[in-house]
């Protein structure tokens, strides 16, 4: 017979772990398990194991509501941020409900028994478990692959290829000729990193992304904390950053071009006049429709600047044995070549549930409050901002996962059911974001409607008041009453 508890958490990483305490602290009698595929905590920040591995967002904003992120430096190294989320599971007790070493393979509702059957793959071979809510916290990508395009001629090459997300141990580097193929936020990480030992490292991208450089620590958090009880510093620290964001990101939608050339002055700034910021750092879109690259302290343009990395902006031709050979007729010398290529998006662990028999494609279904998903019951998914931190969004799904579970109780009702109704809504994409990991599969993401709740706001106040305060009655229908007996097969 399987286990059963009243909440499954899938996923011991940022997301899993905090929805943990949220549901600790404010659903204090319901059981719960967390099933996290890996031997660690800490998911992401587990996973990635390559040189300089950074947080691209500010602590107080990427750490918990919670938990007041105290260390100096607001844009944190990977081993920290893999501390704080262990410290936080030890200190709450967190730890003693994972189960390491269960893999999600399936899930399929039922419901006159109103619950969940989560199948697991697991050391001792295929398991279950049963719960009444599940918790989809499994991240946005697949943790077993990257996106790793295949290149001409990369049989031919005589060095060696690493893609970020399986960084070796035994790569050494120190003394090598590196290219970094990529523009995003591990490609900006890694080479001022691996440009302290390398002979050499080049940046080798097909386009330009923004880049913006930051402080690594936050003067004003780090005087509050002086100041005043480490909470009060950490929730003004928080809302400080929280409104910065939002003020940024709504100029960037209203005035493009004005915010663009202000981002473009502050890298010719940083590089100086002689530097072709058109070529290197001009994207081809606008301000925030892609996530922009954050450098803590212009580690980066001070590499470049420094001459211990250069930046190509041209389309690889071909892997030769030596190197890579280029559009233009150029060849970059590589003894080591970074696939700084991407992520292959793959929500819930990849699996479409089956609810009453019947399995559920999640390209046809529409989010709900970018949390939930039309007629597919008792599931919640955690799917961070795209334009701030993560964990914003987390914190908010997870207390307003345990207002649903509060409020069920109350009616005494097993099951909540986002349900579109007779109003007509037009489908669009999952997310309002041209990045190529999105784009690539988009065919097989959800959708968000066009209007509300089932419009993502990508707006943490406008979330605070939806998830926090609004009603719990929006298209959400509450039934199948406690109590009910299930029929004789």
């Amino acid at each position: 017979m399987s286990e059963h508890v009243d909440v499954i958490i899938v996923g011991a990483g940022l997301s899993g772990v905090g929805a943990a305490h949220h549901l600790q602290q404010r659903c204090p009698d319901r059981s719960y398990l967390i099933l996290e595929a890996r031997q660690a905590i800490g998911g992401t920040w587990d996973l990635f194991r390559y040189p300089g591995i950074r947080s691209d967002s500010d602590m107080h904003t990427l750490g918990y509501n919670f938990r007041p992120w105290t260390k100096a430096k607001a844009i944190a190294d990977g081993p920290s941020i893999k501390e704080y989320i262990e410290d936080t599971a030890r200190e709450g007790g967190i730890d003693r409900h994972i189960r390491f070493g269960h893999r999600v393979t399936g899930l399929e509702w039922s419901t006159p028994d109103a619950r969940w059957t989560v199948t697991v793959a697991g050391l001792d071979g295929e398991t279950s478990f049963t719960c009444s809510f599940l918790h989809m916290c499994s991240g946005y990508y697949d943790y077993e692959r990257g996106h790793a395009p295949h290149f001409p001629g990369q049989e031919e090459f005589a060095g060696r290829i690493v893609h970020p997300q399986f960084w070796p141990e035994d790569l050494d580097y120190a003394g090598k000729r590196v290219v970094v193929i990529g523009s995003g936020a591990t490609a900006v990480t890694l080479v001022p990193e691996m440009a302290k030992t390398a002979a050499s490292v080049t940046m080798l991208q097909r386009s330009p992304t923004y880049v913006v450089s930051r402080p690594g620590q936050d003067a004003v958090a780090n005087w509050l904390r002086a100041k005043l009880p480490s909470k009060a510093a950490y929730g003004l620290t928080r809302w400080k950053n929280v409104i910065f964001g939002m003020i940024f990101y709504r100029m960037t939608r209203k005035k493009p071009e004005k915010v663009k050339q202000k981002l473009l002055d502050q890298v010719r700034e940083h590089l100086g006049p002689d530097y072709d910021v058109a070529t290197h750092f001009t994207p081809r879109y606008n301000p925030w429709d892609q996530r922009l690259c954050l450098v803590p302290d212009a580690d980066l343009f001070d590499t470049i600047k420094a001459g211990k990395a250069a930046v190509v902006t041209d389309t690889i031709e071909r892997f030769t044995q030596g190197g890579i050979a280029l559009a233009s007729g150029q060849e970059l010398p590589a003894d080591v070549i970074v696939t700084a290529t991407g992520l292959e998006v793959k929500l819930l662990s990849g699996i479409d549930p089956i609810v009453d028999g019947e399995r559920k494609s999640l390209a046809k279904a529409l989010q709900y409050k970018g949390m939930m998903f039309s007629d597919i019951p008792n599931l919640a998914f955690t799917f961070g901002y795209t334009n701030a931190s993560w964990t914003l969004k987390a914190d908010l799904v997870a207390m307003y996962l345990c207002r649903l579970l509060n409020t069920m109780k109350k009616r005494g009702m097993r099951q909540v059911t986002p349900r579109v109704g007779d109003e007509p809504i037009s489908a669009e994409p999952f997310v309002d974001f041209s990045s190529g990991y999105i784009e690539r599969v988009a065919d097989r993401l959800p959708k968000q409607g066009n209007r509300k709740p089932w419009r993502l706001n990508q707006n943490y106040a406008l979330d605070v008041m939806a998830l926090r305060f609004g009603s719990v009655d929006d298209s959400l229908e509450f039934s199948n009453p406690a109590g009910r007996v299930r029929a004789a097969a």
